[in-house]
């Protein structure tokens, strides 16, 4: 599993082909194309920068759409994660988003990715739960977990001693 998922946004990364030239190895993209219709040609164009650069590619919330183009892996919605055995595919990487204890315990996952953890101006970030209640949380639930709201270089040294897999973000990546 890459070590930094970095998520794409419709407002705050407009230019995603430019932030995934600037990944490489141990990173993974995650496209949410938000039903686009230039969806496709534009992960057919992620997927390609990925293999020359290294990185995974990740569809959120579209298995269909991973599957036609082979794409490394998906990242569902918490409410779409009881869909991992159907995303799957062949070898593909399942994340989901987490902001509840429950989707914590989903199975089938290979990580979930949990928010927020510090302050975020994000409009779907919920209070933030700190440090050390992720290292809780982490403990409890039943796959790896990323920790995703506020990550910042200032925030990181509070993460390290989590058991967390990994670090996602969306705004602190832009281009």
């Amino acid at each position: 599993m890459p070590r930094l998922l970095v998520f794409t946004d419709p407002v705050r990364t407009p230019d995603v082909e430019a932030l995934a030239a600037s990944l490489g190895p141990g990173q993974a993209l995650v496209y949410r194309a938000y039903g686009a219709p230039e969806s496709e040609a534009v992960a057919r164009r992620l997927l390609r920068l990925a293999r020359q650069r290294g990185f995974l590619l990740l569809i959120g919330a579209d298995y269909r759409l991973a599957a036609r183009i082979g794409a490394h892996g998906v990242h569902l919605p918490e409410r779409l994660a009881h869909l991992a055995p159907r995303a799957r595919g062949q070898g593909r990487i399942v994340t989901a988003a987490s902001h509840s204890p429950r989707a914590l315990r989903a199975k089938g996952l290979d990580a979930v990715v949990l928010s927020a953890i510090f302050p975020s101006a994000s409009p779907s970030a919920g209070p933030p739960i700190g440090a050390l209640k992720l290292a809780l949380l982490v403990r409890r639930a039943a796959s790896p977990v990323y920790a995703l709201g506020g990550v910042t270089a200032h925030t990181v040294p509070a993460l390290l001693r989590t058991g967390i897999i990994g670090l996602a973000g969306i705004s602190a990546f832009r281009t």
